[in-house]
């Protein structure tokens, strides 16, 4: 139910209009009046209960939390919430990542990483393009290797998930270690060091904490097998970038896939990197593309949406996250 001009608006939409956002809230939504921010006026700010939050540097550069007496409640459109401004944030509103929103699409860019790193994609691409195939490089395999997943909530679990077919052995780590669905060891997050000992290929799908910034360090790096691959689909701060560099640069035989980074500029559709990644001959990447696919945008809508039902319904809202864990 849109609002009309000088009607109140329970819920303030502070992402871009797009195709079927509309018709998919007044239908999951019914009764509950909505307005995008440019079309608010201070009258009804003072109804709003709930935000449909996007882009902070986009569609969000403008909002001001504190001009909404009533709001509850913040829904994330994406998964990660590390740039939510929360020192600006009452306390009394919650706020919730789209959990789940993005998992099957991150989760198969995740997988395409780690065959491109074993299979050498990009070096047998430039071996097709020279007209040579021998020598190959050293290919690997991922059939029945072991796989740990760093952060196995709904991105690590569809991690886990389309790693079965290769018969892996699978582990996960996730803040407590309590034991979840399709692994076959739980560590804590407090034994990261032990866990990544062993892995033939670490997937890290974390979110990007005081706890995890820089978590996967030089020491880290040095625990893990000369023939590990690490994918990273999380956020790139939880590792540590120079050290990732060197590690690569004096062990061939380990390798990366990269999806995310440390500077990334969506608003001007560039990424910066402090060292030369892209020359090394042991790494793959993309330009955080892994949530970039067709129906990705209705998939992730519509997920942010449910939980903004939940949230009118008087339910209490899924993946409420502890700002705590956010705040400098």
């Amino acid at each position: 139910m849109p609002a009309v001009p000088g009607s109140a608006s329970r819920l303030l939409l502070v992402v871009n209009d797009r195709p079927g956002l509309r018709g998919l809230v007044s239908r999951e939504l019914p009764g509950v009046s909505y307005a995008f921010l440019s079309e608010i006026d201070p009258p009804s700010a003072r109804e709003v209960e709930a935000v449909l939050l996007g882009s902070i540097a986009r569609e969000g550069s403008t909002w001001d939390p504190s001009a909404y007496p009533a709001l509850r409640f913040v829904q994330r459109i994406f998964a990660g919430v590390d740039d939510v401004p929360f020192d600006r944030i009452p306390p009394r509103v919650a706020v919730a990542g789209n959990v789940g929103g993005y998992a099957p699409f991150v989760a198969e860019h995740a997988v395409a990483l780690a065959l491109a790193a074993a299979r050498c994609v990009l070096a047998g691409t430039a071996a097709v393009a020279a007209g040579r195939s021998r020598p190959a490089p050293e290919l690997r395999s991922l059939w029945q290797e072991s796989a740990l997943v760093l952060g196995y909530g709904a991105i690590g679990r569809a991690i886990a998930e389309r790693l079965r077919p290769f018969e892996m052995r699978l582990s996960g780590l996730n803040r407590t270690g309590t034991m979840a669905p399709g692994v076959e060891t739980m560590f804590p997050a407090e034994r990261l060091d032990e866990a990544v000992a062993s892995a033939g290929y670490v997937f890290d799908a974390r979110p990007l904490t005081r706890a995890t910034r820089g978590s996967l360090a030089r020491a880290q790096l040095e625990r893990m097998r000369e023939d590990a691959t690490l994918v990273n689909v999380g956020r790139g701060g939880t590792i540590d970038e120079e050290a990732l560099f060197r590690h690569l640069t004096n062990h061939p035989r380990f390798r990366v896939g990269l999806d995310v980074w440390w500077q990334e500029d969506f608003t001007q559709g560039a990424l910066q990197t402090r060292f030369p990644f892209s020359g090394l001959p042991n790494f793959v990447g993309s330009p955080h593309w892994a949530g970039l696919a067709p129906r990705v945008g209705e998939f992730a809508l519509r997920s942010a949406v449910e939980n903004l039902a939940r949230f009118f319904q008087g339910k209490p809202p899924l993946h409420v996250v502890d700002r705590r864990e956010y705040l400098p």
